[in-house]
C-alpha cells in the first residue's frame, strides 16, 4: 500500500477535521493508505516545549514521514494570510530532504481553514505551495470538474480546499467542505497511484 502524508497544524479542531476527511478520500482509492501527522506547537517563550508525543490527535511527523510518503497534502489555519509558524517551522527543517529531492516528482496538495471567508484563505494556500514547488513535488488542485466548487457558499477553492470556521472558530465543516476535502484526497491517492505505477 502506498501512502499519502496528510501533515497538517490544528490550533481549534477545523484543520484537523479536514485533514481526516482529505483521509477518507485517499483511502477511497485501491491501493492507497493515508498517514495523518501533525506539527507541534511553536512559543515566543524560548523555555516552551512540546511532550514528545502530542497528548491527542496525530503524531507528530518526522522528515522520514515526507521521504516515504507518494504524496503530501499540507494544511494549515491561516494566519494574517500565510501558514501557521508550526507549520513553517517544520517546513524550514527539511533542506536536507531538499538536498536529496527526496519529495521531487510526488504529487502535493493544499488546505487551510480561517475564521473569516476574506481572511486570506487562497494567499494562505499559496504561501503552502512555494515551499512544495521548491521540493519539485507536483502541485494538485481542485478544478472546476469538482462540481461542489460552482456552487459553495462556505469554503473551496480551486487551489485546495478550505474552510470557515467563523470568528469563535466553532463552525463545523459544511456538506460542501467535507466534499471538497474527499475529493482532494481521491485527486492527489490517484495521481500518486498513476506515477507509482509509471515511474
Amino acid at each position: 500500500m502506498a501512502e499519502i502524508l496528510v501533515l497538517y497544524y490544528s490550533r481549534y479542531g477545523a484543520t484537523a477535521e479536514m485533514a481526516r476527511q482529505i483521509a477518507r478520500g485517499v483511502e477511497e482509492v485501491p491501493g492507497m493508505q493515508a498517514k495523518l501527522r501533525t506539527v507541534p506547537a511553536v512559543s515566543p517563550v524560548c523555555e516552551a516545549t512540546e511532550p514528545a508525543v502530542p497528548d491527542s490527535g496525530a503524531p507528530y511527523a518526522t522528515t522520514a514521514d515526507l521521504e516515504s510518503c507518494a504524496g503530501l497534502a499540507l494544511g494549515s489555519p491561516t494566519r494574517f494570510g500565510n501558514m501557521a509558524a508550526p507549520m513553517k517551522q517544520f517546513i524550514d527543517s527539511t533542506s536536507p530532504l531538499w538536498l536529496t529531492g527526496g519529495l521531487a516528482g510526488k504529487p502535493g496538495a493544499v488546505f487551510t481553514s480561517s475564521s473569516s471567508m476574506h481572511g486570506g484563505q487562497e494567499t494562505t494556500l499559496i504561501s503552502m505551495m512555494l515551499p512544495l514547488l521548491h521540493h519539485g513535488m507536483l502541485i494538485t488542485g481542485l478544478p472546476y470538474s469538482e462540481t461542489t466548487l460552482l456552487h459553495t457558499v462556505s469554503g473551496g477553492t480551486p487551489y485546495g480546499p478550505s474552510h470557515l470556521a467563523g470568528v469563535d472558530s466553532k463552525l463545523p465543516l459544511t456538506e460542501d467542505e467535507k466534499l471538497l476535502c474527499r475529493a482532494l484526497g481521491k485527486r492527489i491517492a490517484s495521481f500518486a497511484q498513476k506515477l507509482t505505477d509509471n515511474p
